[in-house]
C-alpha cells in the first residue's frame, strides 16, 4: 500500500505546488484584519473592554441566530462557563463522547464534575443517540426530576454533544433523550461555526453552547471562544463570571462569588470582526475543497471521504479521510503523508485511554476505538478550495 499512499500524498501536494509544506489548516487574512487591529493599537483599547468586543458578540449572535454571545479567551473557557451556568455541580456526571479533544473532558473536571464517556456514530462521528438510549436504560433512573446513575449513585446532570470536525450530530434524537431523562444539553460547537442542523445553526439547541476561535478554526481571533445561549439571564451570568464576578461600580472592587478572568481582549475581537466579514466565503471555499478531495481519492479502494449527514450542512472545518484498517495501517498513512510535507493528523486519542480519565465511567466504546485507527485529517485550509485562477 506504500505506493498508493505516496501517490495520494503527491496528489494532495499538487493542490498547492508552490508550497514546500502544506499545513493542516491556515487562517486567511485578506480583509480588514490589519485595519481593525491597528485601530486598537492606535486608540489604546487592546484589553478586555472595547468596541470590537461588543461588535464581535453582536455579529456572532446575528450570524448564528442565537439571542446572546459572550466572547471569552478560548473554547475551553467557553465550555467551562457554559457547564457552570447551566448548573453542573461538583460530583455530577456529565455525558461526553470519548472521541473528542481533551478540552471537553477538562472543562467537565474544572467544574468538579466527572466525565462519563459514551460512544459515537459512524454516520455523524458524534454521540450515537440510539446506543445512548439503550445504555441509559441499563444504568440510569429518573428520581426526583434528576437522572441518577444506579451504579454510582451520582446525578447525570448534563450531556455535551460535540459537532466533530464541524459535522452536526443527530440533535433531535439527543434532545428527546434529554427530555426523557431530565438531562441538560450543552453543545460543544467549538468546531462548527457555519454548520447547520435542519436549517438551524449549531449552538441553538443546547441550554448553552461553546465555540472556539483558535488559530486553526474556520475563523480565528488568535485565541478565543464564545458562550452562546438563547437565555438572556444565562448570558448575563456568563458575562459576570467571566469578568471575575465583579459587581458594577465606577471604582470599587466588589466581587460576589468566585469568578474567572476569561474575557476576550478587544484586540482579539477586532481580528474576529474582520474574519466574520469573510465567513460565508471561507465556508464556500471549504465546501469546494470537498469536491476536490472526492475527485482526488476516486478509484482508491479502502479510502472514503467523510460527508455531511443528510440532515446537516457542514462547514467542513477539517477534511476527513476514512481508511479501511484491514487494508491500511494508520501510522503508515500518517508517516507517508507527513514525510511528503503534507501535514496530516489522526483523530484524537480517545479520552478514556488517557491517564487523567482512565477511572471515569464509560459505556461500550467499540465504534470510538475502531475510528481511532481509521480517521485521518488532511490539509483543509480554505485557499485549497479555490479554483486555479483564484
Amino acid at each position: 500500500m506504500s505506493d498508493v499512499l505516496l501517490e495520494l500524498a503527491k496528489k494532495i501536494k499538487n493542490m498547492c505546488p508552490e508550497k514546500d509544506f502544506i499545513p493542516l489548516h491556515e487562517p486567511m487574512f485578506i480583509g480588514n484584519e490589519k485595519k481593525y487591529v491597528a485601530d486598537c493599537i492606535e486608540t489604546g483599547w487592546v484589553s478586555s473592554v472595547g468596541k470590537y468586543v461588543d461588535k464581535f458578540e453582536r455579529l456572532l449572535a446575528e450570524f448564528t441566530g442565537v439571542k446572546r454571545a459572550v466572547a471569552v479567551v478560548n473554547g475551553t473557557a467557553a465550555l467551562h462557563i457554559a457547564l457552570k451556568i447551566v448548573g453542573v455541580q461538583p460530583n455530577d456526571e456529565v455525558l461526553i463522547p470519548s472521541l473528542t479533544f481533551v478540552a471537553t473532558g477538562n472543562a467537565v473536571v474544572y467544574c468538579g464534575a466527572i466525565p462519563h464517556f459514551v460512544d459515537v456514530s459512524k454516520t455523524t462521528l458524534g454521540i450515537d443517540p440510539f446506543k445512548l438510549e439503550d445504555y441509559l436504560k441499563d444504568i440510569a433512573v429518573v428520581k426526583n426530576n434528576v437522572c441518577v446513575n444506579k451504579q454510582t449513585g451520582k446525578i447525570i446532570r448534563a450531556i455535551v454533544p460535540m459537532h466533530t470536525f464541524g459535522h452536526p450530530v443527530d440533535l433531535d434524537s439527543l434532545l428527546e433523550i434529554c427530555e426523557r431523562w431530565n438531562i441538560i444539553m450543552v453543545e460543544d460547537a467549538a468546531e462548527s461555526l457555519g454548520s447547520y442542523y435542519k436549517g438551524i445553526h449549531t449552538g441553538n439547541f443546547g441550554k448553552a453552547s461553546a465555540m472556539s476561535f483558535n488559530g486553526n478554526k474556520i475563523i480565528t481571533t488568535g485565541g478565543g471562544g464564545a458562550i452562546l445561549t438563547n437565555d438572556g439571564k444565562l448570558a448575563d451570568y456568563a458575562k459576570h463570571l467571566t469578568t471575575t464576578a465583579k459587581l458594577p461600580h465606577r471604582w470599587k472592587y466588589e466581587h460576589d462569588e468566585i469568578g474567572y478572568n476569561y474575557r476576550m481582549p478587544n484586540i482579539n475581537a477586532a481580528l474576529g470582526c474582520a474574519q466574520l466579514e469573510q465567513l460565508e466565503d471561507l465556508i464556500e471555499k471549504k465546501r469546494q475543497l470537498v469536491n476536490k478531495y472526492e475527485q482526488l481519492i476516486e478509484g482508491y479502494d479502502g479510502i472514503k471521504l467523510f460527508k455531511e449527514p443528510k440532515f446537516a450542512k457542514s462547514n467542513y472545518w477539517l477534511q476527513i479521510l476514512i481508511f479501511d484498517e484491514k487494508i491500511y495501517n494508520i501510522d503508515e498513512v500518517l508517516e507517508t503523508l507527513n514525510n511528503y510535507n503534507v501535514m496530516s493528523r489522526p483523530v484524537w486519542k480517545p479520552l478514556h485511554l488517557l491517564n487523567p480519565f482512565q477511572n471515569c465511567p464509560k459505556a461500550d466504546l467499540s465504534v470510538t476505538e475502531q475510528l481511532q485507527y481509521q480517521i485521518v485529517n488532511v490539509p483543509s485550509s480554505p485557499y485549497l478550495g479555490e479554483d486555479a485562477d483564484g
